[in-house]
């Protein structure tokens, strides 16, 4: 029993960090409607730029937090312009855009939107290796080595501090979208362009907003996640696509507390599929996991469905 308690409790640590990578990217299909494939890629491109001004340069640790945050949210601006900005304003006036529709598929704009985020992904890694050729490079180390007992579990300070993190960011981001008048613009716009613009919203404003935050808390995830493990790989921007995405499609695509629980259910699932099958079964289950959700419970097709950003 205290086994199975001790997997538990890691797999919610684990799962919280999956959590706080797919916040981003619940949110820009919350407010785009369509998603981001080059998320990742995004993130590991500003964690490659602090890692270079660490190696090289010697930047303290704060200095590399601000660097792979603001660099995430300067990258994802690019992708927007390019991938996103123009496609937004094009449908701006219809009113009726969404990302998936059950039964008709992707329409042309659609399309190309995910075509050349994939293009960008290829390109922003490429650009990330070519900074930093080595497949390990240093990253700030900010991870603890002792752990907090109790009850006969252990606990490290370091990845709580991330679980507090997601918690955090997803309860403020949900009480902002709720609560303020920014909040109302950003789901006015996602529920109905036209009606947004009638009424004096600045839909591609908003729309570019949004993904900025989206690519900053990209930015936010993967310094927290690279703290700990004080080092960063070309990996880093696959990992954090499928990762985030999973996460956030097990909790509703759109729904922003529902990314926090999407991600705590993968990490505690993967948690005992790795003791009980090993590594591939750890990747296995996740994946089992997804479908599961898509094919026989509803929550995972009505985040696919969802047209709105949403607190919950």
């Amino acid at each position: 029993m205290q086994d199975l308690l001790q997997r538990t409790l890691d797999g919610w640590l684990e799962g919280s960090a999956y959590a706080l990578v797919g916040l981003g990217l619940t949110l820009t299909f919350g407010t785009l409607r369509r998603l981001n494939l080059a998320y990742g890629a995004t993130a590991m491109l500003a964690a490659y730029v602090g890692a270079w001004l660490f190696t090289r340069h010697a930047v303290p640790a704060w200095g590399v937090a601000l660097c792979v945050i603001g660099g995430a949210a300067l990258i994802g601006l690019y992708v927007e312009r390019l991938c996103f900005g123009a496609l937004g304003r094009a449908d701006g006036h219809e009113g009726r855009g969404s990302a998936m529709r059950l039964g008709s598929g992707f329409d042309g704009r659609e399309v190309v939107a995910l075509a050349s985020s994939f293009a960008l992904w290829m390109q922003l890694e490429q650009l990330a290796v070519n900074l930093l050729p080595r497949h390990l490079n240093a990253f700030p180390h900010l991870s603890s080595s002792t752990e907090w007992a109790w009850l006969g579990l252990y606990l490290r300070p370091d990845r709580l501090v991330v679980a507090l993190l997601a918690i955090g960011l997803t309860l403020a981001l949900g009480i902002w979208l709720q609560r303020t008048r920014g909040g109302l613009a950003w789901r006015a716009t996602a529920t109905q362009r036209t009606a947004a613009g009638l009424v004096g919203i600045a839909v591609g404003r908003v729309q570019a907003t949004a993904f900025l935050v989206a690519c900053a808390l990209s930015g936010v995830a993967a310094f927290a996640v690279l703290a700990i493990e004080g080092q960063v790989t070309p990996m880093l921007g696959m990992w954090m696509l499928t990762k985030g995405l999973v996460a956030a499609m097990l909790g509703g695509l759109g729904s922003v507390r529902g990314v926090l629980w999407g991600g705590w259910l993968l990490g505690i699932v993967e948690a005992h599929a790795q003791a009980a099958f090993g590594p591939v079964g750890r990747e296995f289950a996740s994946w089992a996991l997804l479908f599961a959700v898509l094919v026989l419970g509803p929550a995972g097709l009505r985040g696919l469905q969802g047209r709105v950003v949403h607190a919950g």
